[in-house]
């Protein structure tokens, strides 16, 4: 069987972006196991790449291949979503400790922890799947539409996300009960039909000039997570039931990119995607230095993160001084 990875630059980059920013920008592995520990770094990293990586990948070649859109983006990043932290990893039966800490209880029923499962579901799909993806189109926008998997290749990435997710399910035990895998099976089934129903341009940008700054894109990125933080912050000394917080965070998660979608507006929808990266990102900084600035070596990851913002801005600077060829097509439409 042919396995062909073409062009190898952006599988790379994609592979490595999207476990970095949930794992390594958060906290949750630290960078600094690299000098310390380096075997235990390479295997361990190997396999969130072998998880993270993998479902990137496959979620963008499935969008690509049907000519779908961000709307299956996140739908199918969603599924991911429930796929690690579920079927995976667990934490969403997880009763206490962490990394659900009080939400092991705030929110939790029936052996679930709703809340949790909810705001990781949502996190996963935005900065897991569609944040890596985004930057990876921004990176590198002429491989953007191009399909960069053959038939073997796709193979090979889905098996080896099966074996990661089987593997990691073994070895962290407290599973779910056949009910609750039963149900979430069929939530992440729900969400890939509709992301195989989605229409390509059902998030598409309003046409028309922008109605607000890139600034206000950016905060309008950033709101999700900090909402989420919040959720963090204040699930240990809970003021209102876990159901009004689940409904504010989906509030939340709706509203911020409507504003977007509608006031954001087409003349410039590379800078748009810039300034909503750049919000996502940022918002994680913040957390960095005010919650995890005691992680070893957080804030070096930071700063590479903050230069690699630094450097897609000067590339866009620089494309924005290039004439676009006729028939080059329209950048917003595609991851």
């Amino acid at each position: 069987m042919r396995i062909l990875v073409r062009p190898r630059g952006p599988v790379l980059a994609l592979l490595l972006l999207a476990p970095s920013i949930p794992e390594l920008l958060t906290g949750s592995t630290p960078i600094t196991t690299l000098f310390v520990a380096p075997a235990y770094f390479a295997i361990s990293f190997l396999g969130i790449v072998g998880l993270y990586g993998t479902g990137a990948l496959l979620i963008r070649e499935f969008v690509v291949y049907f000519r779908k859109g961000w709307a299956s983006v996140l739908l199918l990043g969603a599924a991911y979503g429930i796929g690690e932290e579920g079927f995976a990893v667990h934490t969403f039966f997880e009763p206490y400790g962490t990394p659900v800490n009080a939400l092991g209880s705030y929110g939790h029923a029936f052996g679930v922890n709703w809340l949790w499962a909810l705001g990781l579901t949502i996190f996963h799909a935005i900065y897991s799947i569609a944040l890596p993806i985004l930057l990876v189109g921004l990176i590198y926008p002429r491989e953007r539409e191009a399909r960069w998997l053959d038939q073997g290749a796709v193979g090979v990435a889905a098996a080896v996300y099966l074996f990661v997710v089987v593997l990691f399910s073994v070895v962290v035990g407290h599973g779910p009960s056949p009910a609750a895998f039963a149900l979430f099976l069929a939530v992440a089934l729900v969400l890939i039909g509709l992301a195989w129903w989605a229409p390509r341009d059902l998030l598409r940008l309003r046409e028309g000039p922008a109605r607000i700054r890139g600034a206000t894109v950016a905060v309008a990125a950033a709101l999700p997570f900090g909402v989420w933080t919040a959720v963090l912050i204040f699930s240990s000394h809970p003021v209102i039931p876990a159901v009004a917080t689940a409904a504010l965070t989906v509030l939340v998660g709706l509203i911020a990119p409507t504003l977007v979608l509608r006031y954001a507006g087409t003349a410039r929808p590379e800078w748009t995607k810039f300034y909503i990266a750049t919000g996502m990102l940022g918002i994680l900084f913040a957390w960095d230095v005010i919650v995890e600035f005691s992680v070893p070596g957080i804030l070096l990851v930071t700063l590479a993160f903050g230069y690699l913002l630094f450097w897609l801005r000067k590339q866009l600077i620089v494309r924005d001084q290039v004439t676009v060829p006729p028939g080059a097509g329209n950048p917003a439409a595609a991851p």
